[in-house]
């Protein structure tokens, strides 16, 4: 009776599990199809060529015991190997390979490609000569944690402790211009690069990938670069969102992802959205982007700003006095990129000068170099920071909502509005929620009352009145 190659490779699967750990069976034999079987040789798929090699470098062993107690002592394993060309047009090829046939294997696949090309030519990654591309100076310790990061940093601080082990993988991370996401990846990179010295540590943008993917695709050298990255431990890709329209790269990024993410490897990518509101991406990409956990890294709240700008300026030797430091966390509203474009030009300004940092110096700098920073403050302006203070809903308190936390804040929004800008009761009442003029002025009347009677409340609104005063000073 003729047993089916089906039988003949869950029999060795079930001598395989005994011998390796679970984790290990479904990534490395359960992708595994069987496609026949031929007398005591028996004939298996697997997905790459990556696949194949990792299976003769580590499970060679196991492999001859199944297929030995199976098919007896004569019995063989061949395999079939999944070739993927590059080219998006055309289905992939699959080439076969003897078991341990090191010497076979190279020449079996030098005719795919140029005739001095081999897809093995790059060895195993040394992690002690691999260069990382991570710039030293990122680290946690001087990554400032404040609400509106708290999310991404705390998961890349598990993802450092135990990379592609944690429900974290991949780890995307999204958010506007200089909002910390590139410091935050590479500060995972360096720890684990620092605390794991045998992982291999990867940063790359975008723009360097697909360039590096160019150039393989002309010279014929596709699976040297595929190659390359599956042997990583930690890749990090900053900028995916570039990679919107460029159908071969995602096709290459789609393989290199699956492998990685087989084999236990952690990815980390940064994006300026989350993979929801991508486009121009294939839809089995984006499935995988979400996979992990997704975090936004917001603009920094005034909190947060002030502690990034004392420990800039404690970096660099210089003490300013707090009402600086106040003063450029809510007159500099961009990102922390501009931020610290002011704060190397206080600093230079000071030296050059030959005067110490004070709140005229800072005005003076700020005036040249923020266009942004006007005589008055906007609406926008005090509603955000009147809704930072109180730590509400920005859109609730702008909105029509009748909660008492909320209503309080919007009285006091409306009383600096009318303090600090040229614009009729009727039209601050338009910018919260299209209140008439008489409700503008029972917000004043309650603002002023309250202070009257409550003395906490009125230090905490005079103590936002000196914060606005700072910008329109």
């Amino acid at each position: 009776m003729e047993v089916s190659c089906s039988t003949v490779w869950n029999d060795c699967l079930e001598v395989i599990r005994e011998n390796v750990g679970e984790e290990n069976f479904n990534t490395w034999f359960r992708p595994i199809a069987p496609l026949r079987v031929d007398g005591d040789v028996l004939t298996i798929q697997v997905p790459s060529q990556f696949f194949y090699e990792w299976l003769e470098d580590n499970y060679v062993p196991v492999l001859k015991r199944a297929i030995h107690t199976v098919l007896g002592p004569t019995g063989r394993l061949e395999y079939s190997v999944v070739v993927d060309s590059g080219n998006q047009q055309a289905p992939a090829v699959s080439v076969n390979y003897p078991a341990n046939g090191a010497g076979n294997r190279r020449s079996a696949v030098n005719g795919f490609g140029s005739d001095d090309y081999s897809p093995f030519s790059i060895k195993a990654l040394n992690p002690h000569t691999v260069n990382s591309r991570l710039n030293a100076a990122y680290s946690f310790d001087n990554f400032v944690e404040g609400d509106c990061n708290r999310l991404a940093r705390s998961a890349g601080v598990a993802v450092a402790k135990k990379p592609g082990i944690t429900s974290f993988n991949p780890l995307m991370l999204y958010g506007g211009v200089g909002v910390g996401k590139t410091h935050l990846v590479q500060a995972i990179g360096n720890e684990i690069k620092n605390n794991m010295p045998n992982k291999v540590v990867l940063y790359v943008d975008q723009s360097d990938f697909t360039n590096q993917f160019l150039n393989a695709l002309q010279n014929h050298k596709l699976q040297d670069f595929q190659n390359f990255y599956q042997q990583v431990d930690l890749l990090i890709l900053d900028d995916v969102q570039f990679l919107a329209g460029r159908e071969k790269t995602q096709e290459m990024f789609f393989h290199i992802f699956n492998q990685l993410h087989q084999s236990g490897k952690q990815i980390i990518m940064t994006s300026d959205c989350p993979p929801r509101d991508m486009k121009g991406f294939q839809e089995r990409l984006l499935s995988r982007f979400k996979w992990g956990l997704t975090a936004d890294l917001q603009e920094p709240d005034f909190e947060t700003k002030l502690a990034i700008i004392n420990r800039k300026m404690q970096a660099d030797g210089i003490q300013i006095p707090t009402e600086v430091s106040e003063y450029l966390a809510y007159s500099v509203d961009t990102n922390l990129r501009d931020m610290e474009g002011v704060l190397n030009s206080l600093i230079f300004h000071a030296t050059l000068l030959k005067k110490e940092i004070d709140l005229e110096l800072a005005k003076e700098v700020l005036k040249n170099i923020i266009k942004e920073i006007q005589s008055d403050v906007s609406v926008d302006f005090i509603q955000k920071t009147v809704a930072e203070s109180f730590k509400v809903d920005l859109d609730a308190m702008k909105g029509k909502v009748k909660k008492r936390e909320i209503v309080i804040p919007r009285q006091v929004a409306m009383y600096f509005c009318k303090r600090y800008t040229q614009l009729t009761l009727a039209l601050i009442g338009e910018n919260f929620g299209g209140r008439d003029h008489s409700t503008v002025i029972h917000a004043l009347e309650s603002v002023e009352d309250m202070m009257k009677t409550d003395p906490n409340f009125k230090a905490t609104v005079d103590d936002l009145g000196k914060k606005l005063k700072m910008r329109v000073s």
